[in-house]
């Protein structure tokens, strides 16, 4: 109702009497009244204007739909449906009930306090789940409901029939509008309720429909004939997979030839999954609902079927696969000289992990000896990964090489967290996949094959002057923000290398950028510094990978397959990618959380990364996650900024800045909204 409320206001500019309004939404008296709340709500939020019993739509007001994406913390954003709008923050006590997921309604000022479009939501207009999960609480035999993700929620009564009985503790599922529990997760702390509740919390999918499944178990996994017919037979070029230790999807192999002048032949084989999963099928129907696989750290939810991604489709080593290679002459320079694709053939002599490669390429005689056959081709894929990296940071690409958590266990208990870092073997195998991906991109786009593109948007001007201000009082310099480009921020970030403010400093330049997604128009990937650039390399786990591999069989010839509605799949895939990504990082932070929950007084070290109106945020060293330091707990004075990088006491003197490091001790801890408190050490 808000919605056509909305559309007719904003077409009557006259503006429009109730009773107008009511008559020509064909409403009954019941709808009429709550067309009056509805009325007196928006005008209650200043949306709406009433003057001399007719309503206007104030002007310059920003209303836009989109997707809510809420954090533990009970803020969250608004993804536009419109793609060039950025994402909207909305703090918790404007987040008007919606829930993850949600199509909302939201209106919004363009700059808020953080410098993004900040809003209010104004409406639900589609509910993503009918339920709420939440912590249970038992008085007086009475069952209590506190929703996560609000922290400022109160709680709620909650009704159930039959048995068990909720207990304090309990993580439940109750209905949004009757508050009748539906499920009981678990207790709170109990393994494995966390990866539930997020699963659940991000709509995730877990099962594959009856029909997936009995289309994944009638694929044979063994070669016939019929498949090797009008494919490259590449069985007996030396190649390998190399992947994490843990990997069990293996979705590309590599292979390389010395040529004459130090050019490279290098192939860059593809799972040909688009072989198997076929368009329309429930197979496919599936891969594209999940969109991506998702991967937690004691939980895989693929996209395929583990028969097709862990045995059929996998390259597994010294078995045949169908695969779709790119084959490129690549010159000492890094320049592609010539890219050849097309259906292939490949069997795998290795699976190697990072770890063997990286020992390998630092001179480890054990393992040297024990892939002694591998070893010159390994030195030579080494070469030419150096090669291609130098050129693409030459030409402006960003290199982040941010260090993630990495959760260790003992005994099925989390028991410290580790950074994990990438070495060597992981950016040779990078640098390979980002150029075949770059090369079918060119393909596809110097042909005018409709495709989807993997597309990085510049930063908007606003966002890259706040950033260049910010750096000033770091003594880093950017041009004004309508001329930088990649390559400037490349420079800062390899101006800050291994300085005190490198971290804090890489996360402003993170900050600032837009996030990559997929779409069927090319407009670039401003983060590569590439003007086409796709995904390809990984059609086990990403569907927009099989969508690429299906426009290159018919660009192949190979067959001609139907392929529509490229913007949808685009915009949805990027939509799940979004939300997998989220969900892996809600359940890694909770686990974190969980932990520290155990070591409350004791002291860490950390970095400000962030002054806010609550007081400083410090981020502790080797846990990648942040607290607060509460203005409250800073001696009792009173703190203005000096700059955007400095706050001083003003009775005391005292100064605090950005990226300074720190000690500090941990005061309390809650897990589920992630937050912590914490004061300096003296």
């Amino acid at each position: 109702m808000i919605k056509k409320v909305l559309s007719l206001l904003s077409q009557r500019k006259e503006g429009m009497s109730l009773t107008r309004m009511a008559r020509e939404m064909h409403l009954n008296p019941e709808e009429k009244i709550l067309l009056r709340k509805r009325i007196k709500r928006l005008v209650s939020q200043g949306i709406v204007v009433k003057l001399k019993k007719k309503y206007f739509l104030l002007p310059r007001t920003n209303i836009v739909q989109g997707k809510f994406s809420a954090s533990p913390r009970g803020f969250g954003f608004v993804i536009p449906d419109e793609e060039h709008l950025e994402d909207i923050f909305v703090p918790a006590r404007f987040s008007g009930g919606a829930c993850h997921g949600d199509t909302v309604e939201v209106r919004f000022k363009d700059r808020g306090k953080r410098g993004k479009p900040e809003g209010r939501i104004i409406g639900i207009l589609n509910r993503e789940k009918q339920s709420l999960l939440g912590v249970c609480h038992v008085r007086s035999g009475q069952a209590f409901f506190l929703p996560f993700g609000s922290p400022s929620a109160q709680e709620v009564p909650i009704s159930w029939s039959g048995s068990p009985s909720p207990k304090s503790g309990d993580v439940v599922k109750v209905d949004r509008d009757t508050l009748i529990l539906v499920e009981i997760l678990g207790p709170l702390d109990s393994p494995g309720v966390d990866t539930k509740v997020i699963i659940e919390r991000y709509n995730l999918k877990v099962d594959f429909s009856r029909e997936a499944i009995a289309e994944a178990d009638g694929i044979s996994s063994t070669m016939s004939s019929e498949q090797r017919k009008n494919r490259i037979d590449h069985t007996d070029w030396l190649t390998i997979t190399i992947d994490g230790e843990d990997a069990q999807d293996f979705d590309d192999a590599v292979s390389i030839k010395l040529l004459a002048r130090r050019h490279y032949l290098l192939g860059v084989h593809i799972a040909d999954v688009s072989h198997y999963v076929r368009p329309g099928t429930a197979l496919d129907r599936e891969a594209y609902r999940r969109g991506t696989s998702v991967y937690f750290p004691d939980l895989t939810l693929p996209m395929l079927p583990e028969k097709l991604s862990n045995l059929v489709c996998s390259l597994r080593p010294r078995e045949e696969k169908v695969t779709v290679s790119v084959v490129m002459e690549i010159n000492s320079k890094g320049e592609v000289l010539h890219a050849d694709f097309y259906p292939s053939l490949i069997r795998t002599v290795e699976r190697m992990t990072y770890g063997s490669v990286f020992r390998i390429l630092k001179g480890d005689k054990v393992e040297k000896k024990r892939y002694a056959s591998l070893v010159p081709d390994l030195l030579n894929m080494r070469d030419l990964a150096q090669v291609l990296r130098k050129k693409r940071i030459r030409e402006g690409s960003l290199d982040f090489d941010l260090t993630e958590p990495k959760l260790v266990y003992k005994e099925g208990s989390l028991s410290s967290v580790i950074p994990f870092e990438s070495n060597e073997a992981h950016h040779l195998i990078e640098e390979f996949m980002v150029a075949a991906n770059e090369a079918v991109a060119a393909l596809l786009a110097s042909k005018g094959i409709p495709s989807i593109y993997r597309i990085h948007p510049q930063p908007s001007p606003v966002d890259l002057d706040a950033l260049r201000k910010l750096l000033e009082h770091f003594n880093f310099r950017l041009p004004k923000a309508q001329k930088i480009i990649p390559k400037d921020l490349q420079q800062v970030l390899e101006q800050a290398r291994e300085k005190p403010e490198e971290k804090f400093i890489t996360l402003q330049v993170l900050k600032s950028l837009r996030l990559a997604a997929y779409s069927d128009e090319n407009i670039g990937h401003y983060g590569l510094a590439k003007k086409e650039y796709t995904h390809f390399t990984s059609p086990i786990r990403r569907y927009p990978d099989l969508v690429v591999h299906r426009i290159l069989r018919n660009a192949f010839g190979q067959e001609k397959i139907k392929i529509e509605g490229l913007s949808s799949i685009s915009k949805f895939c990027s939509q799940q990618e979004r939300s997998a990504e989220e969900a892996e990082k809600d359940l890694v932070e909770w686990r974190i959380f969980r932990l520290l929950k155990g070591k409350l007084g004791e002291e860490f070290e950390g970095l400000i990364v962030d002054i806010t109106g609550a007081g400083l945020i410090v981020e502790l060293d080797g846990y990648f996650v942040d607290g607060l330091v509460s203005y409250g707990d800073l001696g009792g004075d009173y703190f203005y900024k000096k700059s955007e990088r400095i706050i001083i006491g003003r009775r005391s003197g005292k100064a605090f800045e950005l990226g300074s490091r720190v000690k500090v001790i941990l005061v309390s801890v809650d897990p589920t909204l992630r937050r912590m408190n914490l004061i300096f050490a003296s």
